[in-house]
């Protein structure tokens, strides 16, 4: 049966979806400010076995800089233009909404569109990634994907193809184009489309673990992953930042243990793989959350810096990219070109 979510559920699932994001997908602030403030609570939430298999669906993000958005806060209904135009280009009206991206702040994204959408507990990651073409209906091909995005001022890009890299890149050149943050739509699939090809339950499940760190934060650090359903990997101090030498988009950060054993986390836009004195500890897609040890604040990447306290706890990734390995070498670390890392125990 449906969920019926509360406002007073909005800071668990907001939670929930930090700690989904691995280190990245952006702060949820800005839209857990913006979602206190809707008239549309309470909000139902639907099972995708619930709806009609044949309903279209669309998918609502924000591509680009999560800190861009921040400092140019999107209005009051960002998506509505592009919505309107991947309706325009089909022909119907879309009436489901499910999430894109579903670590981070995008996890929210679809109860910005309660008012006149259903919203179905389904989403194309299950995490935070940092590309298009590893969205879930693009990795298992499914046909007829139309999607829409900002160029800036008032401008939108609309694609259809069935070749994912195109995608990847039209909308990154747009989204550049509009000043390096916009709104993304996903169009042209179904209710029925997201049982196969889609990570079904994630906003559930970013309600439970959110839950469950909120009652569990105060805690110890092993009590606090064990309410996780996760493990304590390592607490230390972060001791070293290392840029890599051929991609500068990825770093090392070196973190020294209270018994004197070295944690190496590497990382990308979203941590990607934990070693304790050279043994691998866990590897994408694996969830690798990183905590601040004294505040127990989620660390996104960016926040990482050296001297800081730090709590690392593994969580189970989204099933759904393990059952194939077609899957799998989407969101493995040598799909970043990091290789070596793949396949932790």
């Amino acid at each position: 049966m449906p969920t019926i979510l509360e406002l007073a559920s909005l800071p668990a699932l907001a939670t929930g979806f930090g700690l989904l994001g691995s280190g990245g997908g952006g702060a949820t602030t800005m839209l857990e400010l913006a979602l206190r403030r809707s008239p549309d609570w309470p909000m139902t939430v639907h099972d995708v076995d619930e709806l009609d298999p044949s309903t279209p669906c669309l998918g609502a993000a924000f591509v680009g800089s999560t800190m861009l958005l921040t400092e140019r806060l999107p209005g009051s209904a960002p998506f509505a233009p592009l919505i309107a135009a991947a309706e325009r280009w089909l022909g119907h009206h879309v009436p489901v909404v499910c999430s894109l991206e579903g670590g981070g702040l995008n996890g929210l994204a679809p109860f910005t569109l309660a008012g006149d959408r259903k919203i179905v507990d389904a989403d194309l990651t299950g995490r935070a990634v940092p590309g298009l073409d590893q969205m879930s209906l693009l990795v298992d091909g499914v046909p007829g994907i139309v999607v829409t995005c900002d160029t800036g001022a008032g401008g939108v890009a609309l694609v259809q193809t069935d070749r994912a890299l195109d995608i990847e890149r039209v909308v990154r050149a747009s989204t550049i184009q509009a000043g390096g943050a916009g709104g993304l739509v996903f169009a042209g699939f179904t209710v029925g489309d997201l049982r196969e090809h889609a990570i079904v339950g994630n906003a559930a499940r970013a309600l439970s673990i959110g839950t469950a760190y909120l009652e569990a934060r105060s805690g110890p650090l092993e009590g606090l992953a064990a309410a996780l359903g996760g493990r304590l990997l390592a607490e230390g101090r972060i001791t070293a930042i290392d840029p890599d030498a051929v991609d500068q988009h990825v770093t090392a950060f070196g973190i020294t243990g209270s018994a004197g054993e070295v944690h190496r986390l590497v990382a990308r836009s979203e941590n990607l793989a934990l070693m304790t004195d050279g043994r691998l500890e866990a590897a994408a897609p694996d969830l690798i959350v990183v905590l601040d040890a004294i505040s127990r604040d989620i660390l996104e990447v960016t926040d990482l810096s050296r001297a800081r306290h730090v709590a690392v706890i593994k969580l189970d990734g989204p099933a759904w990219w393990s059952r194939s390995p077609h899957r799998t070498r989407y969101v493995t670390p040598s799909a970043y070109g990091l290789d070596g890392l793949d396949g932790a125990a």
